[in-house]
C-alpha cells in the first residue's frame, strides 16, 4: 500500500519553526553529546524491531548524515553542521511533533525530518559520497606506505574541491530551503 500526501507551505512551516528550535539548542550543546544521543536513539529504535518499513528503510540514510558528520578527514562546512545537529536533536527528542512512543506513527515527523535534511543537502551528500570514493581509491592504490603528508594534501586538495562544488549547487536551493531564516 502506497500513502502519499503532499506538504504546503504551512506545513513545511512547522517544520521550520521545529527545526530553528533545535538549531537554538544546538548553539548551546556539545556536540558529540549531540552525537551520542543520535547513537543511542538509534540503538534503541532498532531495538523495537520489526520497524515499520517507512521507519527501517530510513535508518542506512540517517547513518549516512552522521558519517558525513563525523569523518574528520572531510572537515563538514559549520553551516551544514550546524544543520546536521539541529535535525538531530529533533530526531533524537522523544516529545517532538508526534511523541515517538504512539506505536506506528510515533516516527512519521522524525523520518520526515530526515527525508526532507537528506533531501535539501543531497549536493553535500553527493560530494562526500565523491570523497568517500577518491578517499577509498586513493588509499587502494597508494597503500598502507604513502606519505601521510601527500595523503593529507591529495585529501585536502580533493576536498576542497568538493566543497566548492557543493557551494554552488546548494546556492540555487537557498531561498527555498527548509532552514530559511534560521
Amino acid at each position: 500500500m502506497t500513502i502519499s500526501f503532499e506538504l504546503t507551505d504551512r506545513d513545511l512551516g512547522f517544520f521550520r519553526n521545529a527545526l530553528r528550535l533545535s538549531r537554538e539548542a544546538v548553539r548551546d550543546a556539545e556536540e558529540s553529546e549531540i552525537i551520542d544521543a543520535i547513537r543511542d536513539v538509534l540503538d534503541e529504535i532498532r531495538g523495537n524491531e520489526p520497524l515499520p518499513d517507512f521507519v527501517a528503510q530510513r535508518l542506512p540514510e540517517l547513518e549516512s548524515l552522521i558519517s558525513m558528520l563525523t569523518d574528520d578527514d572531510w572537515q563538514l562546512p559549520e553551516t551544514d553542521r550546524e544543520r546536521l545537529l539541529a535535525t538531530f536533536v529533533y530526531f533524537a527528542d522523544p516529545e517532538d511533533i508526534l511523541p515517538d512512543n504512539i506505536p506506528v506513527i510515533g516516527y512519521l515527523d522524525d523520518v520526515i525530518i530526515i527525508e526532507l535534511a537528506a533531501t535539501e543537502l543531497r549536493h553535500v551528500r553527493e560530494a562526500y559520497e565523491d570523497f568517500q570514493q577518491f578517499r577509498t581509491d586513493f588509499d587502494r592504490k597508494e597503500g598502507k606506505d604513502v606519505d601521510p603528508v601527500i595523503r593529507r594534501d591529495r585529501l585536502d586538495r580533493c576536498r576542497q574541491q568538493l566543497h566548492q562544488r557543493m557551494r554552488r549547487r546548494s546556492a540555487s536551493q537557498e531561498k527555498s530551503s527548509l532552514w530559511q531564516g534560521s
